[in-house]
């Protein structure tokens, strides 16, 4: 399924090539996330298919707290094949559904960050996953602002060219 937005858009980074690895799939060699989605290096893998891995964070916001892998590099949204992305949170509502249930936690937040400007940090596509309890100390992501309607209305006028 094709889908065609009618958004402008500025220039998108450009990530450094990546390299053919086992099994021909496409990975860089200083990529941790690569070598954690391929099992260069042991993790707490909580699901595996061809295209992903999904693991627990060594660093968790909340009890629970995963990161969805593409064994293929790519450094972020951008760059990453549509038909990937689209599997990637076809499954990221599979597994929050599964791990609501599961792990009995009171809400979730599915959080893809893209440049460091946005909190990225491991240049390598990732999804969080992080089950969200009832005082879990972590509090919202960001402080809502307020606009005029005339920024509003600017704001509308570039996107939707």
């Amino acid at each position: 399924m094709e889908l065609t937005f009618q958004i402008r858009i500025g220039a998108i980074p450009q990530a450094k090539p990546a390299v053919c690895g086992k099994e021909g799939i496409m990975k860089k060699d200083d990529c941790i996330f690569c070598k954690l989605a391929n099992g260069d290096i042991p993790t707490r893998s909580i699901y595996e298919d061809e295209e992903f891995k999904v693991i627990l964070d060594a660093a968790p916001a909340t009890r629970g707290h995963a990161l969805i892998l593409p064994k293929e590099h790519a450094d972020n949204l951008y760059q990453l094949p549509g038909e990937t992305a689209g599997k990637a949170f076809i499954l990221a509502k599979r597994l929050a559904s599964s791990m609501t249930e599961t792990l009995k936690c009171q809400g979730f937040n599915i959080v893809q960050n893209n440049g460091e400007a946005a909190g990225q940090t491991v240049f390598h596509f990732h999804i969080h996953l992080i089950p969200r309890y009832t005082d879990d100390g972590q509090g919202g992501f960001w402080e809502p602002r307020h606009y005029t309607d005339e920024t509003l209305d600017e704001i509308r006028s570039q996107l939707a060219k």
